[in-house]
Formats: C-alpha cells, structure tokens, sequence
C-alpha cells in the first residue's frame, strides 16, 4: 500500500516541482526565438544583486540543529569535491582543459538543489526536506563563487592566480555570506517582517526565475547537435554517478537523521545547477575553443533536466519505502 501512495504520488510531483521551472526556461527559450537579448546583461544581475540578496536573507533566517548542520555541510562538500574531481579526471582522459574541463567539472558536482532542488525536497520531506536543500544552496554558492570563479577565470593557469584572487574577493556574494555572518554573530538581525528583509526577500526571489530565464536564452542560442555528444559524458556521470556517490557519501560521514539524509540523495540526483551556466557566461574566456564552456555546461544543464526525472521520482520512491537513510 505504501509503495502504491509513493507511485500515485509521482504526477504531482511533477506537476508542482518540476513543471514550473521547465515552463520559465522553455518561456526563456521562446524569448530567444523572437528577438535577440543581451544575456550578459542578465547574468550580470543575478550575480552582482539577486544572488547576493538571496544568499543573504537566506543564511540569516535558517534555523536547524547544529550537529546535524555540521553533518550535512561535510556531505555535502565532500560530494562536490569528489564528483568534481571524478568528473575533472574523466574530462583530462578525453582531452579537456581550460575553462571548459572546470565548467565541465562544475556541472558535474553542483546539482540544482535551489529551483528545483526546494520545491520537490518540500513536496517528499516537508519543512526537512526544505531546509536540507537551502542549506546545500548556501554550500554551493560559497565553493561556487570562490573557487569555481577562481578556476573559471584562471583556467588552472597559476600566473593568473592574483587576477582570479582579486576577481573572487569582488564577488558580492563573497561579502554577503561575510554580512549575514556578521549580523547573526551580533545579533542584529533585522526583523524578518520588516522593509529591510521583505527587499532582500524579493530580490532573492527573482533570482530563481531570472536563472531560469538565461537557460531557456542559452539553449536557444547554441548548436545542441554540435555538443550533446561532446557532453554526454558529463552527463551520465551527473545522472547515473552522482547519486551513488551522494549515498555512500552520507553514509561515510554519518548524517544521522534519516530524512536529510534521503534529501541530500535526492538532491544530488537532480538536475545540474544553472548558476555554473551564468558563472560560465561572465567569466571563462575560451575565445577559439570549439566548444564555449557556457555552450558546454548549458547542454548539461538542458539534458540533465529531462533525465533527471525519472531518477530522482524513484530515489523519492525508495526513501518513501524507507531504503534511503
């Protein structure tokens, strides 16, 4: 009877998680067909203002249980450093380097647990499920906007050390993750209730969609015969690997409550996230590369979504059944 509610279940999650983020992209892409629109200046928001304001107002209002926090933080580092080196290896075998082998590496490790990631996390295991999935968000953005910045600018390349150092330090969500630190350190967290907070609420909030937007905007305007092949690779090493390492991951490190631990696999069997995408659009330079390193990551990102599905409902399935944790 169990196992039959989880499968009915699967249409809405569906229709209330994974639809909504397909249909703003798939609105980004119609865009795209009907005028030409100037991504850069797009990605240049998210990053330099929505993100920050939602890294932001999300860090200063999450509550959890410190043991377990701490727990999850190391799973989830762990799992990206292990899968961006697996996907970084099995990249240097076939040839890559530069940008692209980084940007290749990042799409591999970094999963959507934002847009897609809190909604269909809520939906299988409530408040929980929510909270695991902003909390691996947090996680992402700092080892995104710190190292991933450093490696998509310098390309490995150690003179360029200092210029990427100096580019890292300039990101906005480098001193947004230093403010909320310092407030909360402080106590002086401004009321969640207040002008202050419904601002960064709402800038944050966009920030999901204006994502959304820029992915519909890159698969429109790239040559997907050109590199699904190129990236598939990539791809079945996020689908097929990602989630396994996730798994044994958790379970190395011990999380402890059952249900962050059957949020983190399902986390991590999602789609990969689009915020390599946009990093990859402001600062990777691989003029004459035959393959951009935003066309790359953003045909991860587009095949990822629609292969996830199915994995990701079944991984739900297990953890409803009680195999996951």
């Amino acid at each position: 009877m169990q196992a039959l509610d989880a499968i009915g279940s699967l249409p809405s999650i569906f229709l209330s998680s994974v639809a909504p983020p397909l249909s703003i992209a798939f609105v980004g892409y119609l865009l795209g067909r009907v005028r030409e629109v100037d991504t850069d200046g797009l990605s240049a928001a998210a990053i330099y203002v929505l993100l920050p304001a939602l890294v932001f107002e999300t860090l200063v209002t999450l509550t959890a249980d410190l043991g377990t926090v701490t727990a999850a933080v190391a799973a989830m580092v762990v799992f990206t450093f292990a899968m961006g080196a697996l996907a970084l290896g099995m990249g240097r075998l076939r040839g890559q380097d530069g940008p692209v082998a980084f940007g290749a590496a990042m799409a591999a490790a970094v999963p959507n647990a934002g847009n897609f990631g809190i909604p269909v996390t809520s939906f299988a295991f409530g408040a929980i499920g929510r909270s695991t999935a902003v909390l691996f968000v947090l996680v992402q953005n700092v080892l995104l906007h710190t190292l991933g910045i450093y490696l998509l600018s310098t390309g490995g390349d150690e003179e360029a050390y200092v210029d990427g150092l100096r580019r890292v330090l300039r990101q906005p969500v480098v001193w947004a993750l230093v403010a909320a630190g310092l407030v909360t350190g402080l106590g002086v967290v401004p009321p969640e209730d207040g002008t202050a907070m419904e601002t960064l609420r709402l800038l944050g909030n966009a920030s999901i969609p204006v994502f959304l937007l820029i992915l519909g905007l890159q698969v429109e305007s790239m040559d997907l015969s050109a590199t699904v092949r190129e990236t598939l690779p990539t791809v079945g090493l996020k689908l097929f690997v990602a989630p396994v390492v996730a798994l044994a991951v958790a379970l190395l490190v011990n999380v402890g409550d059952p249900t962050v631990t059957a949020a983190f696999v399902v986390l991590a069997a999602g789609p990969a996230a689009v915020t390599p995408l946009v990093l990859s659009l402001e600062f990777a330079d691989d003029a004459g590369a035959p393959v951009s390193t935003a066309d790359y990551v953003g045909t991860v990102v587009f095949l990822t979504i629609l292969g996830c599905l199915p994995i990701v409902t079944g991984l739900i399935l297990l953890a409803e059944l009680g195999v996951l944790g």
